[in-house]
């Protein structure tokens, strides 16, 4: 059916998938979705429960203004849209002023999505980021609910009301910990996150969290541990200590404590340290099983533990390469000890490849910036240049921008390549991908994982800022 009306508001469709129902109804880029079923879409999960069905209607505008009313028997497939913007509604932003916010610590004149604080209930079901629940409202909780969003991952930080409305300085802060009730009760399961902050939710305050997240078992499937980052750009925000030794050690030495204590309850360990605090103390990484099958691997919890896993695994399968070459890569400071000990076992099993470990000192954020995936170019050339990198020079995806080519400092690789007179190849940050990078001098990798954009509420998160 067909009419004409000029003002409507709707979602612009930017492609049609060839093929597809909406290409034999000749729906085309440019036409605007105004409704399905009657419903007008808020957002892509709305769009995605009403098309799940035998029949649908789709109310569209096309270019030229006319009105088109489609019964379409789709047979709960796709009809093979795409949108304007993947969530089909703006996004919202952080309404928090974090005390460990890492982009309040980030330079001026960088890109401008470095700056963009994300808060948004659907970007944790959509691609696991942090949210707070500081700007969520009962009907967000409802929808939640409604649609099955889970795993939702929350950034706690602390169940201490009054202490959350501090640390996030938002007065909302703590009356908004009752939500993580109420998903519990429906059934949605959630992962929790604690960024640590010296003197205001560690020691006692971290044990009080600890024992009132307990209560969620296991809806909340896991809950981790994060040491707060502190780059050199903090001019008059909260001043913070760093997380020494001896605080690392405590922390691990609670967080192991209280993984029996689930274990025991539930089957499951549910708290977990990030690998920084076993490395910063000195402390042994946990076995494997104690990960609970890596569920906070995207923010630094088992990273090296898995990598020694792969990296053992794809050995046992690796035929050796006889070709000689000599390999150079580049690695934070603080993974820098696990490596050399890593790449140790990869040339006694590749006797052919010589392999050189290239720690990088974080002069750009400043030395308490150990990460490797906060690296930038300058930083590499600077440390690098002059220096006998060898034949290639292995760089992590977590240095990159998701799927491209481009350092946190805007530099590209091929830039770098040509600053440093040497052929770069980015590998993934797995153990097997290290492996077959070493053992294939034709190895071609790209960055597939977000690099460096940040998470306003946890600071860089490790799936994205790496090791």
């Amino acid at each position: 059916m067909k009419s004409s009306r000029k003002d409507a508001a709707g979602n612009l469709i930017t492609g049609v998938q060839r093929g597809s129902i909406a290409d034999q109804l000749k729906i085309r880029p440019g036409d605007m979705l105004l409704s399905v079923n009657g419903k007008r879409i808020e957002d892509i999960f709305d769009y995605r429960f009403q098309i799940s069905s035998e029949s649908m209607t789709m109310d569209i505008l096309k270019k030229n203004g006319e009105e088109w009313e489609l019964e379409i028997e789709n047979n709960y497939e796709d009809p093979g849209l795409d949108f304007e913007n993947g969530l089909m509604s703006e996004y919202r932003s952080c309404s928090n002023k974090c005390i460990f916010c890492f982009i309040d610590q980030m330079p001026k004149g960088m890109r401008d999505t470095l700056y963009f604080k994300d808060d948004d209930s659907r970007l944790s079901f959509l691609q696991g980021n942090y949210i707070t629940l500081t700007n969520m409202k009962e009907k967000d909780i409802r929808r939640i609910i409604k649609y099955r969003l889970e795993p939702i991952n929350i950034s706690v930080h602390t169940t201490n009301p009054a202490l959350r409305c501090r640390m996030l300085n938002n007065r909302f802060a703590g009356e908004k910990l009752s939500y993580i009730r109420e998903l519990y009760e429906a059934g949605i399961k959630m992962n929790g996150q604690i960024v640590l902050c010296r003197d205001y939710n560690d020691g006692k305050e971290l044990e009080k969290t600890f024992e009132d997240l307990m209560a969620f078992a296991p809806v909340m499937e896991s809950i981790s541990v994060v040491p707060v980052g502190i780059t050199r750009f903090r001019e008059g925000l909260t001043e913070l200590q760093p997380i020494l030794k001896k605080d690392s050690a405590e922390t691990v030495r609670l967080v192991e404590r209280f993984q029996k204590e689930a274990f025991r309850r539930f089957g499951i360990h549910l708290f977990h340290a990030s690998d920084e605090f076993y490395l910063l103390s000195g402390m042994p990484i946990p076995e494997t099983d104690r990960y609970d099958g890596f569920p906070q691997l995207e923010n630094g919890v088992g990273m090296i533990r898995l990598q020694r896993d792969e990296v053992r695994s794809e050995l046992k399968k690796t035929v050796p390469s006889d070709v000689r070459e000599r390999i150079g890569i580049v690695t934070g400071e603080l993974a820098y000890p696990d490596m050399k000990k890593i790449c140790r076992q990869i040339t006694r099993h590749i006797p052919a490849k010589k392999i050189t470990v290239f720690p990088v000192k974080n002069d750009f954020f400043g030395e308490r910036i150990t990460v490797t995936g906060l690296l930038t170019g300058r930083d590499i050339f600077n440390q690098l240049q002059g220096k006998n990198l060898g034949d290639r020079l292995l760089l992590s995806s977590c240095m990159f921008r998701s799927g491209e080519e481009v350092l946190l400092d805007d530099m590209a690789k091929k830039d770098l390549e040509k600053a440093l007179g040497v052929r770069i190849s980015i590998i993934g940050t797995g153990g097997s991908d290290l492996v077959r990078a070493v053992n294939s001098r034709n190895y071609r990798g790209r960055p597939k994982c977000g690099g460096y954009e940040m998470s306003a509420a946890a600071g860089p998160s490790k799936r994205k800022a790496g090791r």
